[in-house]
């Protein structure tokens, strides 16, 4: 029988954990968080949510979380929506609490190892998992490995400069509240309806996206493209005009090849959390 591991998710306002016996999630919990608590406030929040999932015979835990990371020593850094959260010794507290393994890393390298694991980038050597939720970030696995870079600081693709602004400010889920005062949501139901105006939105989003995906293209040159987060649910209407503003791409290879797809489930951050202390990236 497969050992039972737990995979955790840290959000800015949730987390989610999950019990994981081989490929399958066999319970799960979920809860808010105190984004302006302390430090220990936040931790025991998590140590409650795994608590709600634990057996007896759990042999590790990771965890990802959405800051820059010390992966060797699990030290969590600034994690822009937990403002108490400025150096957190996570595997130490966690390891202590629980007494077992526990390992640490990044949300979007938990996504992108939970899709080369588990989902459309199986069997890939040259994935990018690209996060559509609150920010814009995305985890790498090239040659196989996961790439963290020398702080856990690489896929922060959301912070490069765009227009008056960044990647972020118009390809994560906000962009439907700074530019249309609605939620992305809103926008997904009435476009689903044929609210000509929410399709003409998304359609929007799909330009701006676009040239996120170009600087993914031009730096990384990935086999496959992984969107997840919120947003992704909506790839399909988005989908048409991203790859049409994908066509003026100076290296026609390179688009003929990719491949780009929206994760199926909402648990791949999850489990590539569960299996940071299996799968060797």
């Amino acid at each position: 029988m497969s050992d039972h591991i737990i995979g955790v998710d840290l959000g800015g306002t949730n987390v989610r954990s999950a019990l994981v016996q081989g490929e399958t999630i066999t319970k799960t919990s979920e809860g808010q968080i105190s984004s302006k608590g302390t430090e220990k406030e936040v931790i025991d929040e998590i140590i409650a949510c795994i608590e709600n999932v634990f057996h007896q015979d759990t042999k590790s835990i990771g965890i990802g979380v959405p800051g820059i990371v010390n992966t060797q020593q699990g030290i969590v850094y600034d994690v822009q929506n937990i403002p108490s959260w400025k150096e957190v010794y996570l595997k130490d507290i966690m390891e202590k609490h629980f007494n077992i393994p526990v390992y640490v890393n990044n949300d979007a390298n938990c996504f992108a190892i939970g899709e080369s694991i588990y989902g459309h980038a199986k069997g890939y050597n040259h994935v990018v998992g690209l996060i559509l939720g609150t920010g814009v970030a995305a985890g790498m696995i090239l040659n196989g490995r996961i790439y963290e870079g020398r702080n856990c600081g690489s896929g922060e693709f959301g912070m490069l400069p765009y227009l008056d602004n960044n990647y972020e400010f118009y390809c994560s889920g906000n962009y439907f509240k700074h530019f249309h005062q609605i939620t992305g949501d809103h926008a997904f139901i009435e476009a689903e309806k044929g609210n000509r105006e929410m399709i003409e939105v998304f359609s929007e989003y799909g330009k701006h996206l676009s040239m996120v995906i170009k600087a993914v293209l031009l730096t990384i040159d990935p086999e496959i493209i992984v969107l997840g987060g919120s947003v992704s649910k909506s790839f399909h209407l988005f989908r048409e005009s991203l790859m049409n503003n994908l066509l003026d791409f100076p290296y026609r290879p390179v688009i003929e090849n990719i491949i780009i797809k929206a994760s199926s489930g909402e648990n791949k951050a999850l489990l590539g959390a569960a299996g940071l202390g299996i799968h060797r990236f």
